[in-house]
């Protein structure tokens, strides 16, 4: 099967575009352009240069106006560059058009594009995997069609080599379908597994929490931070793609998991959201929810709401959510946080990095836990410590003390062991 584009040996000279469409706004461009920037850095290509383009109207063939495209091309010819990327999203003939007019010497691509080979590099487990390679499929089915195009007339037409090629792209659209089915039936036997893991830990009724925010926020650097753990941190944006779940035990001795998430951005590409959402679903079942926003971003509001937006979309704004602004050692502007405080006044601030405001986060976190356990005064006879070891693994034992008549105990205890333990409940007056 023939690629949907055939793409230069090496593209490393990149242009990039912001279009500021008639409901937006020349900041919003800039603001959207920066963070395509960082996209594109995080696949190694070298930006040669930026352009911002404001227009009265979306133009069907090229979404700018024919005279504006051209002068945009030679402009990217003048700096040499392989490839123009779009921070808008490029309909697939669209793609097509801007690619004939720069006689396909330069690849055309948007932020969807970008997004989707970042993903395509960073997963690992086989779930994410399959993620990918469905996004990818879908987003090159309706493209196939143009790239046949440019293919016959790059053999010179002719009624034969037509009608080969319209066969040929019928094959191809086929198999492209059925390896659409393949993946997805692969998928859903992953998720089957991965949901089948969760039951099982679900039987163990230990509480857990995720981790969610806008991406490079700090999450999985917080994640390594809370359970002493050494999970990829670094600082690029979807440097962690499949959910990591690392115990932590609270300082009472409360079990929690915590599972640290796919980071979000702005303009994502829907497909992905969706192939992604059995990867986000640890957000749903979770008990509670950590956002992670980055204290320092000159664009944390539009990040809060990008996060709350895919949250609300999962069916999961309604959880209990403690929102934490992250990395304050590197805080340049004792203003800028003064006035978050004033606008998220049930935020925390912290550093995952120096571990700065995590006792605090932990002192919140208990008190989530135990407003959903019960907080009892236990009495176990000696002969029932199989009740002492299963309260450890499954609630959280603040006192433990030894006495004659037994263990005597002080905790939370989940819904599932009350019936076991209520023999064994004191009352104020037997404490």
């Amino acid at each position: 099967m023939h690629d949907v584009k055939e793409r230069p040996t090496v593209v490393e000279r990149a242009m990039l575009i912001g279009v500021t469409l008639p409901d937006d706004t020349p900041t919003n461009t800039r603001s959207l352009l920066d963070e395509l920037r960082e996209l594109v850095d995080t696949l190694g290509f070298g930006i040669m240069h930026e352009r911002m383009v404001s227009i009265r109207k979306p133009q069907a063939k090229l979404l700018v106006g024919s005279g504006k495209a051209l002068e945009l091309i030679e402009e990217a010819k003048a700096y040499d560059c392989d490839v123009i990327i779009f921070d808008n999203e490029l309909t697939p003939a669209q793609q097509r058009n801007w690619e004939q007019l720069a006689e396909d010497k330069i690849l055309v691509i948007d932020r969807q594009e970008v997004i989707l080979d970042i993903f395509g590099d960073r997963a690992q487990t086989k779930e994410a995997v399959l993620q990918v390679e469905l996004a990818r499929l879908e987003h090159n089915l309706p493209r196939l069609k143009s790239a046949w195009t440019h293919l016959s007339r790059q053999r010179g037409g002719g009624s034969m080599q037509r009608d080969a090629g319209e066969t040929q792209l019928e094959l191809d659209q086929r198999m492209v379908r059925t390896q659409i089915t393949r993946v997805k039936r692969e998928l859903e036997g992953v998720i089957q597994h991965r949901e089948t893991q969760r039951k099982k830990r679900m039987t163990v009724p230990v509480p857990t929490c995720a981790i969610v925010g806008y991406t490079n926020a700090g999450k999985s650097s917080l994640l390594n931070k809370l359970t002493n753990s050494s999970i990829l941190a670094e600082d690029k944006l979807f440097a962690t793609l499949d959910p990591t779940s690392r115990r932590c035990p609270l300082p009472s001795g409360q079990p929690l998991v915590i599972t640290d998430t796919v980071g979000f951005v702005r303009n994502l590409p829907h497909r992905l959201v969706d192939a992604f959402k059995a990867t986000l679903e640890e957000a749903i079942v979770s008990n509670f929810l950590i956002h992670v926003l980055d204290v320092n971003s000159p664009e944390v509001d539009a990040h809060a709401a990008t996060t709350l937006s895919v949250l609300k979309e999962l069916g999961a704004k309604d959880k209990k959510i403690i929102t934490v602004f992250n990395k304050i050692d590197a805080l340049w502007d004792e203003e800028t946080k003064d006035d978050l405080a004033l606008r998220f006044p049930e935020a925390l601030f912290i550093s995952a990095h120096t571990g700065d405001g995590l006792d605090a986060l932990q002192d919140r976190m208990e008190a989530i836990i135990e407003a959903d356990f019960a907080q009892l005064r236990l009495m176990i006879p000696h002969e029932r410590y199989d009740l002492v070891a299963r309260l450890h693994r499954e609630g959280g034992v603040r006192k433990e003390e030894a006495r004659d008549e037994g263990t005597y105990l002080v905790g939370s205890v989940p819904e599932r062991m009350m019936s076991a333990l209520q023999p064994y409940v004191l009352h104020e007056s037997e404490a």
